[in-house]
């Protein structure tokens, strides 16, 4: 079937729009199909692949608070995310202020999230909705501008109250989620937190080897440190003397564990041990900045360069 090129959501301005699509095994598929039939639209796409369905929805959700906050920027951001269901994904991507994901099954309910929430993160079921009507259900997300008539209005124009009702909602809904980061940070600092900012002076010094990559230096031996790359950043695989532990204070990251062929995606305090000699691969979805502690004097060694590293990372992507 043709699909239309979709309007701009934003009422008086024409936006191009940048989806950020993820998917789980189940949703694997559906999600291929309509990032395909997204690029046939010439819309931007960030693919970031195939994981578990809570760590894909988060890092969507993410990525979609974050540009949320932009109101400035010249490009609409989206989110596509499928599990088997089309709810897990949801769920955590609506962990995030400023995202409103929505499980849709038909093109009503697309037609539905859009008009009332302003719907801007769209979730798909891989078991349970067909390529042929999964392509509507974005076609309708793509297309319908909030407060558009819809099934629940009964396909007229809403009243002017509840138009008035429809605005209200949306600065109200945006605010869900700051009152609780206020909160956390009037709370006495974390240790990790208290220590990074007791060393603010002491300047970060970036690691050659690793390009994007800086590190501060709390306490030599056993080593430890705050450490931090730039979105995009890879660390190819390498290894170390020491087993180490860390814990994400800011950003996304994905660690692969080549000597025991295990994954890790890593977001804000989640935490992650690495034995002596294990060799690992790390990619970073964003400015990301972790503690970490050997359990004796920190060394690197290389097992790839960079290239190998970049070209294993977009094989593991496919």
């Amino acid at each position: 079937m043709a699909h239309e090129k979709p309007t701009s959501a934003v009422a008086g301005a024409a936006r191009p729009l940048k989806i950020i699509a993820g998917a789980d095994d189940f949703g694997s598929s559906l999600k291929d199909t309509l990032v395909a039939q997204l690029r046939s639209l010439d819309i931007e796409v960030e693919d970031l692949g195939t994981t578990k369905y809570y760590s894909v929805g988060e890092e969507v959700g993410r990525r979609v608070s974050q540009a949320a906050k932009n109101t400035e920027s010249a490009v609409e951001t989206r989110g596509l995310v499928a599990c088997g269901t089309g709810v897990g994904v949801a769920i955590f991507a609506n962990k995030f202020p400023g995202v409103y994901a929505a499980t849709c099954l038909t093109p009503g309910d697309a037609l539905n999230a859009r008009s009332i929430s302003n719907c801007n993160v769209l979730a798909v079921s891989g078991m349970s909705t067909a390529p042929e009507a999964a392509a509507e259900i974005l076609t309708t997300f793509l297309n319908t501008p909030f407060k558009s008539p819809c099934p629940a209005s009964g396909s007229n124009p809403w009243p002017e109250e509840i138009q008035s009702f429809l605005d209200g909602s949306v600065t109200e809904m945006s605010k869900i989620g700051d009152e609780t980061a206020a909160a956390a940070a009037a709370d006495p600092p974390c240790f990790i937190c208290s220590v990074a900012k007791s060393r603010q002076d002491k300047e970060f010094t970036p690691v050659d080897i690793m390009p994007g990559g800086s590190m501060k230096i709390l306490r030599e031996t056993p080593t430890s440190a705050i450490v931090r790359f730039k979105a995009g950043s890879v660390e190819p695989a390498h290894h170390h003397t020491f087993g180490h532990d860390l814990v994400v204070t800011k950003g996304s990251k994905c660690v692969w564990n080549l000597t025991k062929s295990e994954k890790y995606d890593l977001g804000i305090g989640d935490y992650l041990f690495t034995p002596a000699g294990d060799v690992h691969r790390v990619k970073y979805y964003e400015d990301t900045e972790f503690f970490i502690k050997w359990d004796g004097h920190w060394d690197l060694f290389l097992d790839e360069d960079i290239a190998s590293a970049n070209a294993a990372i977009d094989i593991q992507k496919k």
